[in-house]
């Protein structure tokens, strides 16, 4: 196993960057050259069909057959151009990766000839199996059924393999009885709920105003490692993230890769991703090395929310696929090495009208910037009602490594606005009173709203401790982490948001009826939220033990573990708020909550089994030879008869060797029979604490003493590559 290391760590040394050449220096040249878009449609579609595929894609009304079959036919024409043999309907299940079945254009005549084939059902309904997915319980395996039915939201693309191309069709994916099996169906019902509560509030403002969509820019962080490297660690290729590894002297103390040259091998791998995922309508805007060595970030520009999930997706395979060709191994597990910063996906979240105004930014009038307040104060109210909801919306087994860890935001949801915007909601908190106001007061308080652009224009501060910061016209979700799927956490803060909204606006109209002017009734209302909503509001340290104290003194909880976590998709309050909203019913919330926990026991189960692996098989093999050579050396001096003050050094550390493997070697024995033990285990919610509470303990003292024995044991004879290896790319 150490000449396996040396090997890497040699090949990785010699590796020069892939030369890579984009297909003309104009980005406008091909840029979603292989989308079938808007333009492409025009081009392939008479005036009318393209006209009811739009109403379609922007209103979700039902595509006639007829209309599907005429698409189904300039899909496939457009696609066969590009040279595509292939369809398939991509989605994405509730695995967190995308699934994909092939199916060719190729069919047979009534008197025997190949044709290139594509009906109308072929571009509408696919049937997969759906019980080899997760299902929750909802479809048992020899009821196998599960339906993808297209997303005409989300244009067609083609995806380029080695040996071919592949029309892909984004679809969403469901049961035989109707409930949603992925990540995309519940995100268009949240949109569509959110739309129809946030039209009638903007209404108040601009009677123009017919649409209300969400936005998204996505941040993706990740860290590249020789691809050598990575398969000369079992850990790393099983679990996403080394269990073993003594800190580096040099991580990230110096704050010098942070925005530092990109690596020339790093720089081919970025340019050669951003061609393709360009190419495919992803609109890649910025590059850079992260906090971390070897983390690096990208970034596209904002985008639909939908389009926005569909193209992080996208971009994780693309991610992996180009990796590979670099001869780098990308890691997305939030923390794939200890003592340095993990990994997140930062989503920018706002709101947009059909009239081209962003709801999250102030305008240039006090009733402009009152639409701003309206919107800003109802998300910190939503985000405030449904707090735990939104610390479940983003729980993994990989983020629990990074949450809280001095790094990314803390397990406690709080909301950050800055100094200055917190002191503009203070105002309002005192200024409108119960009584009617005064014209003094309706002058002052609307003189105070309306500087808020310019008090915008100063406040730049950036919070990183906070898990949903206000950063100038958007809201920053922090904490979701760098390999989930980001349609899950927009789905819950989509609906917060929109059932918040309706609940807005039936308190306006309920005083609008008593005879209240609405601009009055709206400053009543918000102030009403403003002072109920106050306690998540933080501009402090979040990684403090100070604000854990003020925290629980608010009555902020701080779940520090997924299983418990999770407790808040099964909660009555999460359970209305979904029912009404038409998002989710009982049984899909239940079904994902075991889905949640059963994916959780799994991860934890996998990480314990190949820690012990690891352990058994390569960690004290490598001790025991190096003790061995100890020993000897000191059977040697002492045949010489060396004074014992002489080899004292050696003997001490055959001791400490000793004790080190006794504790690994009791500590794999007492962690296997902790894993039967949950395994017993019948309640799927009390088996995954068990994991987490008994198995998962085990874990840091095996890779306490583990590691010692890294600093401890001949570099020569140490199986694993280390991580002053790993984290740097040469």
């Amino acid at each position: 196993m150490a000449i396996l290391r040396f090997r890497a760590l040699e090949s990785s040394i010699n590796r020069a960057p892939v030369q890579v050449t984009a297909p003309s220096p104009k980005v406008s040249d091909y840029y979603s050259v292989n989308v079938f878009d808007r333009e492409k449609m025009s081009k392939y579609l008479s005036r009318e069909v393209f006209k009811q595929l739009m109403e379609s894609a922007s209103g979700g009304t039902r595509i006639d057959r007829k209309v599907a079959e005429l698409v189904a036919a300039a899909m496939k024409n457009w696609a066969v151009g590009l040279g595509a043999t292939h369809y398939t309907h991509w989605f994405q299940p509730l695995t967190g990766t995308t699934a994909e079945k092939h199916d060719a254009f190729f069919e047979l005549s009534d008197d025997g000839r190949a044709i290139e084939g594509f009906s109308s059902s072929a571009l509408v309904q696919q049937e997969p199996d759906a019980s080899s997915f997760p299902n929750g319980g909802i479809r048992n395996t020899f009821e196998a059924r599960g339906y993808t039915a297209w997303d005409p939201s989300s244009p067609a693309f083609i995806m380029e393999g080695v040996s071919g191309k592949t029309l892909c069709i984004p679809t969403i994916f469901v049961s035989y009885t109707g409930e949603t099996l992925d990540y995309k169906a519940p995100l268009l019902k949240a949109l569509h709920a959110l739309n129809q509560a946030a039209v009638p509030v903007c209404q108040y403002f601009d009677k123009n105003v017919t649409s209300v969509y969400s936005t998204l820019g996505i941040e993706q962080e990740y860290f590249l490692v020789d691809i050598d490297l990575f398969n000369a660690r079992p850990d790393l290729e099983m679990t996403g993230r080394t269990l073993f590894g003594a800190t580096a002297a040099k991580g990230q103390q110096l704050e010098d890769h942070y925005f530092g040259s990109i690596p020339s091998r790093v720089q081919s791998f970025m340019v050669e991703l951003e061609i393709e995922s360009l190419k495919l309508g992803i609109p890649l805007k910025t590059r850079h090395n992260e906090v971390a060595p070897s983390q690096f970030e990208c970034a596209p520009v904002f985008e639909d929310i939908n389009l926005a999930v569909d193209h992080n997706s996208l971009l994780m395979d693309l991610m992996e696929k180009i990796a590979r060709k670099h001869h780098f191994k990308v890691l997305l597990h939030e923390k794939p090495y200890a003592g340095i910063n993990g990994s997140g996906k930062h989503n920018n979240w706002s709101l947009s009208t059909s009239t081209g105004k962003n709801l999250l930014s102030p305008g240039n009038s006090p009733k402009s910037n009152l639409q701003f307040l309206t919107f800003f104060v109802n998300t910190i109210k939503a985000v405030h009602e449904h707090a735990d909801l939104m610390r479940a919306s983003i729980a993994s087994a990989s983020n629990d490594h990074r949450l809280g860890a001095n790094e990314a935001p803390p397990a406690i949801m709080s909301i950050f606005l800055g100094g200055q915007l917190s002191a503009v909601l203070d105002e309002i908190e005192k200024s409108v009173k119960d009584k009617k106001m005064t014209p003094e007061e309706k002058t002052a308080l609307k003189l105070n709203i309306g500087k808020i652009p310019e008090i915008l224009l100063d406040n730049t501060d950036r919070n990183r401790t906070s898990p949903f910061a206000f950063t100038g016209n958007k809201f920053e979700f922090r904490a979701v982490g760098s390999s989930a799927n980001c349609g899950h956490a927009m789905t819950v803060l989509n609906t917060i948001v929109a059932d918040q909204l309706k609940k807005f606006h039936d308190e306006v109209e309920g005083l609008v009826k008593k005879g209240m002017k609405s601009d009055e009734a709206i400053l009543k209302v918000l102030r009403k939220y403003i002072v109920e909503s106050k306690n998540i509001r933080f501009e402090g340290n979040g990684y403090g033990d100070e604000w854990k104290k003020e925290a629980k003194k608010r009555g902020l909880n701080n779940i520090t573990t997924t299983p418990v976590s999770l407790d808040a998709f099964v909660s009555k309050k999460t359970m209305e708020v979904f029912g009404k909203n038409n998002i989710f019913n009982h049984r899909e919330l239940e079904a994902r909550h075991e889905i949640m926990l059963e994916t959780y026991i799994k991860k934890i189960q996998i990480e314990s089994r190949v820690m012990t692996n690891v352990a058994t098989n390569h960690i004290i093999p490598a001790a025991i030879k190096y003790q061995h050579l100890l020993v000897k050396n000191v059977e040697g001096l002492m045949d010489i008869k060396m004074p014992k003050e002489t080899y004292a050094a050696q003997v001490e550390l055959i001791k400490e060797i000793s004790a080190h493997l006794a504790i690994i070697k009791k500590n794999c024995d007492d962690m296997v029979e902790a894993r039967k033990k949950a395994n017993a285990i019948v309640d799927i919610r009390s088996r995954a604490i068990a994991y987490c509470d008994k198995v998962k303990a085990y874990f840091d003292v095996i890779r306490y003493h583990v590691d010692k024995l890294e600093l401890i044991v001949d570099d020569e004879s140490w199986p694993l590559p280390k991580y002053r290896e790993m984290v740097t790319i040469r």
